[in-house]
């Protein structure tokens, strides 16, 4: 029958986009012998406003790819970020790494809709949600097989994010209140992050001597956007990163 061969078409669908870029082949992604990197598409940010003129997102995707990115971070807040959801929606089109949805996430609602707009990977703030919200925006995207990079700043929002649940950390090295930008923030948590959860490092990564450091501190992976998107050759600015 026609619906006996679409339920089975159905389920051998699902089960392929399921293996893909699912939660555990993503923190198995970000947990690689090497120091992985996270290529950000943004063309803004609230601390340096507009950082490119010129946006060919897809473009620069593409280039990401071609360097070996383990995932791609695209921006979707769009007051000071410039972001859209549809910068990911293409992207994800164009592209075979797992995707991120970067945004403020406050509402299920915006977890869903990473869902439907076929990302692969949310991040959950732990300094804008409560420890009640956090554990129950984990869960679900658990239950959505979503991965979720939970962001800390200090020792006490690690200790909520790891009690929430959480499967992957990011260390903000730039303090959201004031946007100073401090490296040793993740120099400093690393070793309170147990080794089977990736711990990346995020802002203020700028040079080989930056990567160097982190490398040092056995960090899995590292978020970089301005350094990347100011790059004019980012398949080479890249290519030096990950040989540091």
């Amino acid at each position: 029958m026609i619906l006996d061969d679409l339920v089975a078409t159905t389920k051998e669908r699902i089960k392929n986009e399921k293996s893909g870029h699912n939660v555990e082949n993503v923190i198995a992604r970000f947990l690689s012998p090497d120091m992985g990197f996270i290529g950000e598409v943004k063309k803004a940010s609230p601390s340096k406003e507009i950082i490119v003129d010129n946006f060919p997102y897809l473009k620069i995707a593409k280039e990401y790819q071609q360097a070996g990115v383990d995932a791609i971070s695209v921006l979707t807040e769009p007051k000071y970020f410039q972001g859209q959801l549809k910068y990911l929606t293409d992207i994800k089109k164009e592209v075979d790494v797992p995707i991120l949805r970067k945004d403020f996430v406050v509402d299920p609602y915006m977890i869903y809709q990473a869902k439907f707009a076929r990302a692969n990977i949310i991040l959950l703030i732990t300094a804008i949600l409560t420890p009640k919200q956090l554990k129950k925006f984990q869960q679900l995207a658990d239950e959505l097989d979503l991965a979720a990079i939970v962001e800390v700043h200090s020792k006490d929002e690690l200790d909520v994010a790891l009690n929430a649940g959480a499967k992957i950390i990011g260390v903000n090295n730039r303090n959201l209140k004031d946007f100073t930008v401090d490296l040793n923030n993740s120099l400093k948590l690393r070793n309170l992050v147990p080794k089977q959860i990736p711990f990346i490092a995020e802002s203020g990564i700028k040079s080989v001597e930056d990567i160097k450091l982190l490398k040092k501190a056995n960090v899995n992976e590292v978020l970089i956007g301005e350094t990347f998107m100011r790059a004019n050759d980012k398949l080479k600015v890249i290519n030096e990163f990950k040989e540091a």
